[in-house]
């Protein structure tokens, strides 16, 4: 079974920690240099590391030619002094051992050659043949000379080991080191000096100089020829596919800058064009509406004379009374009579100025049962219209935030409206019916304003532009093809939704139609004004 490796030694990975952290420091500082400085600093440091390891290459060899020379000195040497270790003469062997004890780079030794340390095979063959030197580069001896001097008269005798070394060789070593030293830090020179001379400033430095001004120039939004590289200084390289390029690039974005000012400058002139336009259709549509409030308030008029007949009569003859008898007091349940009659001719003259008024909106919160009942009142001045019954269910208490005399608009149209479809109905009772409640749609509260009859409903080919100006099927001295249209703006003003939809009976006949009005309930709340209370007639 394989044992699974352990983790590493703590002092392993203390050495890794503290070299990645040298490594990073090492790639922010060439990161952080110039490209001069760091092209620079890096044939600065093959070099060096190319000299260094050229230098231990050359080592072994010049080792051995060391060696080579020391052996050779010690053989001539030993060859040259053997003779006079040899000699039967004491003067003889005194000098040459005072000769040996002066040079300091010479050392012998004798004795056998077991206390020597040599080799069998050299010892014998030096014994064999005395007086004849053999090379000894067997540890410990390296690069020398051993020789066998026999005893006179003795079949015995000595070896002498010699080692030498050779000044002149070590002192042509160290010149060879420094010429090799001299001459690599030479071509060197010159390469850096032809790099920085001819080579880089052309091949480098001068692309990205010119780079840089080129997006200088973008930068600054030009818009010339600066910001592009011209082709006569982009070299055949990947500085120059690079260049390229970029110029590539330049032409893409301005082309493309260009064509976002001309959509902006189109899109500008468009907005302008739809913004008049947007102006001409608000005027029209408010002139629409005063257009339908004067002939709404037109086909009123007449019936205005004969609503004023009998307040104006009763007032009449109270005042001829008191003008036959001007001492005669006037009884309290006459005046109580005339007050009456006087307060119903203001509401009625301040219910058809109301209408007639063009003011700006005015939102407040008003009571739904009143505003139907002054739109049902109004209507009721129109003696041109045959006013059917008209049902009021809408609950008292039950207010919404809008402008009272838009909204009256509004009723008045969709009343008049349903009147006048039920005009030529027979054979059952026409009735309007008016209903209203809160209800909730998409999270948001709202008013829900029915108004109802039980006429002959919308035909199926108005239905998709019952709310198109002129779309009224009745353009006689009573219809305008304006009312419905009208009204759906004032509701869209409102932010609300104006729909209509026939009733549908048995076998999809129409019972009659329905418009529905529905206004967003807002968070305002406040007294009833414009003189509309919730649960009050005017």
């Amino acid at each position: 079974m394989t044992e699974r490796p352990g983790p590493k030694p703590l002092s392993t990975r203390r050495i890794i920690a503290k070299m990645v952290p040298l490594r990073a420091t090492a790639r922010e500082l060439l990161a952080g240099m110039r490209i001069r400085k760091k092209l620079f600093f890096l044939h600065t440091f093959f070099s060096l590391a190319l000299t260094f390891v050229l230098l231990v290459a050359l080592r072994p060899a010049i080792a051995r030619i060391v060696d080579r020379a020391d052996s050779r000195a010690s053989v001539d040497l030993l060859g040259a002094i053997l003779p006079g270790l040899a000699s039967t003469s004491p003067e003889d062997v005194e000098r040459i051992r005072s000769y040996l004890k002066a040079r300091s780079h010479v050392t012998t030794r004798e004795g056998s050659a077991a206390e020597l340390g040599i080799p069998r095979e050299v010892a014998v063959n030096a014994s064999v043949s005395p007086g004849t030197v053999y090379e000894l580069n067997a540890p410990p001896w390296e690069a020398s000379a051993v020789a066998f001097i026999p005893q006179a008269g003795s079949s015995e005798g000595k070896y002498v080991v010699l080692s030498a070394t050779s000044p002149e060789a070590r002192s042509g070593v160290v010149w060879l080191y420094l010429y090799t030293l001299f001459a690599l830090l030479f071509v060197y020179g010159l390469v850096a000096l032809a790099l920085e001379i001819f080579v880089l400033p052309q091949s480098v430095y001068d692309p990205i100089r010119r780079i840089l001004e080129a997006d200088k120039a973008v930068q600054e939004n030009q818009g010339d020829a600066s910001e592009l590289v011209a082709e006569v200084h982009i070299p055949q390289d990947e500085l120059g596919e690079i260049m390229r390029s970029r110029n590539d690039s330049v032409r893409a974005l301005r082309r493309n800058q260009t064509a976002l000012n001309d959509a902006l400058a189109q899109l500008e002139t468009t907005a302008g064009d739809l913004k008049k336009k947007n102006y001409l259709l608000e005027t029209a549509q408010r002139n629409l509406a005063d257009a339908d409030r004067l002939a709404s308030l037109g086909m009123m008029s007449a019936g205005i004379a004969h609503e004023l007949n009998t307040p104006l009569a009763v007032i009449k003859g109270s005042v001829e009374q008191i003008a036959q008898d001007p001492s005669r007091p006037i009884e309290p349940s006459r005046a109580a009579l005339m007050l009456r009659v006087v307060q119903r001719l203001e509401r009625l003259s301040e219910s058809l100025l109301d209408f007639a008024r063009v003011r700006p909106p005015q939102s407040r919160a008003v009571g739904l049962a009143g505003l139907v009942d002054e739109a049902a009142t109004l209507v009721r001045l129109d003696r041109s219209i045959r006013m059917p019954a008209l049902e009021n269910r809408v609950p008292q208490g039950l207010t919404t935030v809008c402008d009272a005399d838009r909204m009256t608009q509004v009723l008045v149209n969709l009343i008049r409206n349903a009147a006048d479809a039920m005009a030529s109905t027979s054979g059952r009772e026409s009735k309007i019916t008016i209903d209203a409640d809160e209800t909730h749609k998409d999270g948001q509260r709202w008013v829900s304003l029915r108004v109802a009859d039980n006429g002959p409903g919308i035909s199926p080919a108005i239905l998709p532009r019952l709310f198109e100006p002129f779309a009224s099927t009745r353009l006689d001295s009573r219809g305008t093809g304006l009312g419905l249209a009208v009204a759906e703006g004032i509701i869209r003003e409102h932010g609300g939704v104006l729909l209509a939809r026939n009733i549908a009976g048995p076998g999809q006949s129409p019972l009659g139609a329905e418009f529905e009005i529905l206004l967003p309930q807002g968070a305002e709340s406040g007294p009833v004004t414009n003189g509309y209370s919730a649960g009050t007639n005017p």
